[in-house]
């Protein structure tokens, strides 16, 4: 029995080994820049990212129809942060929300297109 239970470990740990890939053989993104739009408060925030092919490289609000001073935290952190986190997985800005929002569904959008 105790043949057989490591007979089967080998073999789980064998699948996974085999079934896993190496993020420096392959290509996360398409090398680009990329558009994507998300709803604000006052209307689509438009962005434009830049992608390697294995990472974000920039991110830039392109137009935007939100209230100035409200926004401007929002607008001037999260591209940065969007960046060092490599993703948009990233907290939303207290006090600008929506557009805290608006940008990172504009960034999904352009790194959908970019993959």
């Amino acid at each position: 029995m105790k043949e057989l239970k490591k007979a089967l470990a080998v073999l789980a740990v064998a699948a996974m080994v085999g079934c896993s890939s190496s993020s420096t053989t392959s290509a996360k993104y398409k090398a680009g820049t990329y558009t994507g739009t998300g709803a604000g408060h006052n209307g689509d925030v438009t962005v434009e990212v830049t992608v390697s092919d294995t990472a974000i490289t920039k991110v830039e609000i392109t137009d935007h129809q939100e209230t100035d001073g409200i926004s401007d935290a929002a607008i001037a952190d999260l591209p940065g942060a969007i960046v060092e986190a490599g993703s948009a997985d990233v907290d939303t800005i207290s006090g600008c929300t929506d557009t805290s929002n608006a940008i990172i569904e504009a960034v999904n959008a352009a790194l959908d297109q970019a993959k």
